[in-house]
């Protein structure tokens, strides 16, 4: 197992290198540059050169490029266009955020989608079962700022039930209790499609697991239904919602962005709305890579769950 971390582990880091790479381009075939948001319309070409200068645009792209790989491999991400701060201790700041909503929608996802997925496949065939497929079928089908308006719509500007967005009202020092209130319609409207899909993964998995001789074995030697759905069934069904970790993550980070937005949530998500208004190509490169590290930390993490949940399964 080590050799295999290990070995995922350098395997990473050339992937790390071409998405780098690939960001880099996109970035800088983009139409505009950020120069143009910092000098006036009426700005001579000598001012734009010196600006180009300033923000350190004027040197060949690979150039640029490397000497951008070099400062990151020291821990220096660059500088802020707009503020002219070093990128590293914005980025921190938006990390704890965006890692309460994520981890929240994750847990909230896994805790209603497997008792959800298990009561429909229990209830194959019944109304129960064509109840919560079709609330799967919608559950995957609406868009994430739609649900997001209609829930401000209707949770906040209607009932003032909940707050519009942001992460503590005005004047509170963000506690808890705010914290959470703030937290309930980003981690409703993230959660909606994790839920849905992980219920039609765990009802599929555990009816197909049903059909197993060894299930039929266990139901023929007497043993109760609950026995059968602990001991075998569930042990067996989470092997592929598990992988939905690591194929839906990437979803649930481009579903972040959108969310935090809408509810002005003060994390990674928004930050990258503004570095792309902005075109803060060193904010846009860093939240790239981390975003990319963090995928492909999930998909490791999601191999060793496998060999956690199901003992056949060997890394040599």
């Amino acid at each position: 197992m080590k050799k295999y971390i290990l070995k995922r582990l350098l395997t990473a880091i050339p992937v790390l290198l071409m998405i780098s790479v690939g960001a880099f381009i996109m970035m800088n075939l983009a139409p505009g540059s950020p120069t143009d948001l910092y000098v006036s319309p009426d700005a001579t070409p000598v001012q734009i050169e010196a600006t180009r200068r300033a923000l350190g645009l004027d040197q060949p792209y690979h150039i640029q490029y490397f000497r951008w790989l070099g400062r990151a491999l020291q821990g220096d991400l660059g500088i802020n266009y707009s503020t002219r701060y070093p990128v590293l201790p914005i980025l921190i700041s938006r990390i704890g955020p965006t890692i309460i909503l994520m981890g929240t929608t994750l847990v909230f996802s896994y805790l209603v989608a497997i008792p959800l997925g298990i009561i429909s496949a229990r209830k194959n065939g019944t109304w129960v079962d064509n109840l919560l497929t079709a609330g799967s079928f919608v559950g995957v089908s609406i868009p994430n700022f739609f649900l997001g308006l209609g829930l401000i719509y209707i949770f906040s500007v209607q009932l003032g039930w909940f707050p519009t967005g942001g992460m503590s009202q005005l004047g509170e020092s963000g506690g808890f209790v705010s914290s959470v209130h703030h937290l309930v319609l980003p981690v409703i409207v993230l959660s909606a499609f994790y839920i849905a899909n992980m219920t039609r993964y765990m009802r599929a998995t555990l009816i197909q697991v049903y059909g197993e001789n060894y299930i039929r074995t266990a139901t023929a030697k007497g043993l109760a239904s609950e026995v059968i759905l602990t001991r075998h069934g569930i042990r067996n069904a989470l092997i592929p919602v598990i992988t939905i970790i690591g194929t839906d993550l990437p979803r649930l980070v481009g579903g972040a962005i959108v969310t935090e937005q809408i509810f002005q949530w003060p994390g990674l998500g928004r930050l990258t709305i503004m570095a792309i208004q902005q075109r803060e190509y060193p904010m846009l490169m860093a939240i790239t890579v981390l975003s990319a590290v963090v995928v492909l930390f999930a998909n490791l993490l999601v191999d060793i769950m496998y060999a956690v949940v199901d003992p056949r399964i060997k890394y040599n």
